[in-house]
């Protein structure tokens, strides 16, 4: 991998680490999260209406797609209302290619080298030890099933947005309207189901860091892609998970979450675990 693409990739990382910070701002991360999806929505639009219709078959992945994502969005949300960056993105991003890796493994859907068994023990651990401080630190255990819901939906996503791009023949275009499909569909279940003037009481500055955050969103995302299309998969992918390091950080610095000995290593062990699988 060159020096440039490196650096592309971790600008990448920052940026989906960036966009999960971006919704620790202000009071309700449901509202946040929700607003982040009508921005997404049309930063997607404007994408996908530059680039040519996907395949006929590609729609149904387009659909599939967008409903993971809502529990993806879901959870998430509910997560960090209950718990800090550094503890909840950690978790949710390490414990997704653990599952990939395990399923991949137990169906023999790839070959998983020595070294990746290596690597999904190290990542439990990380985990482990993550979710461990929940209980000692005295922070509120409702953030872990959320977490892991997360997690989930990010093991699911992982497979339904690979091969809809490959269908789609328009990675781009596929994305962007990913992103309008996902987007209109949180936003407008959770605006209805929440009370009315849920979102117009939002004030300006927050549909800034909306418009902000899915950019980074979308940057991170288009960033990844690109870079896959120049380097190894794989060496892109666990480049990737450097956002988890990010993320700790974030929190640390800009939000003033208490660091702890425990919570550097685990993150630690959760970004070699990560690279472990995927080398």
């Amino acid at each position: 991998m060159s020096l440039s693409i490196l650096l592309a990739v971790l600008a990448a990382a920052f940026l989906h680490a960036l966009w999960n910070a971006l919704l620790r701002f202000g009071g309700s991360k449901i509202r946040a999260m929700v607003m982040l999806s009508y921005m997404e929505a049309a930063v997607g639009l404007a994408i996908a209406l530059s680039r040519p219709l996907p395949e006929v078959a590609a729609w149904k992945w387009v659909a599939a797609a967008s409903c993971v994502h809502f529990f993806y969005k879901y959870f998430l949300a509910h997560a960090y209302e209950q718990g800090d960056l550094s503890r909840v993105y950690p978790i949710a991003r390490g414990t997704a290619p653990m599952m990939v890796a395990i399923v991949s493994a137990l169906f023999a859907l790839d070959t998983i080298a020595p070294l990746g068994y290596v690597g999904i023990g190290v990542l439990g651990l990380g985990i482990l030890f993550m979710a461990r401080g929940v209980f000692t630190d005295g922070e509120s255990r409702k953030l872990l099933p959320f977490a892991f819901g997360s997690a989930c939906a990010t093991a699911t996503y992982t497979l339904t947005d690979g091969l809809g791009a490959r269908v789609a023949g328009d990675a781009a275009g596929y994305v962007g309207w990913l992103m309008v499909g996902g987007g209109l569909l949180f936003g407008l279940v959770m605006t209805f189901s929440r009370p009315k003037g849920f979102i117009t009481v939002a004030p300006l500055k927050d549909w800034g860091m909306a418009a902000a955050g899915a950019a980074a969103s979308y940057g991170a995302y288009a960033i990844s892609i690109w870079a896959m299309t120049q380097a190894p998969i794989a060496l892109v992918a666990a480049t990737r998970e450097t956002a988890i390091l990010f993320a700790v950080l974030i929190g640390w610095l800009a939000f003033g979450e208490r660091m702890t000995r425990s919570k550097a290593t685990a993150a630690g062990l959760i970004v070699a675990g990560v690279v472990l699988t995927r080398l």
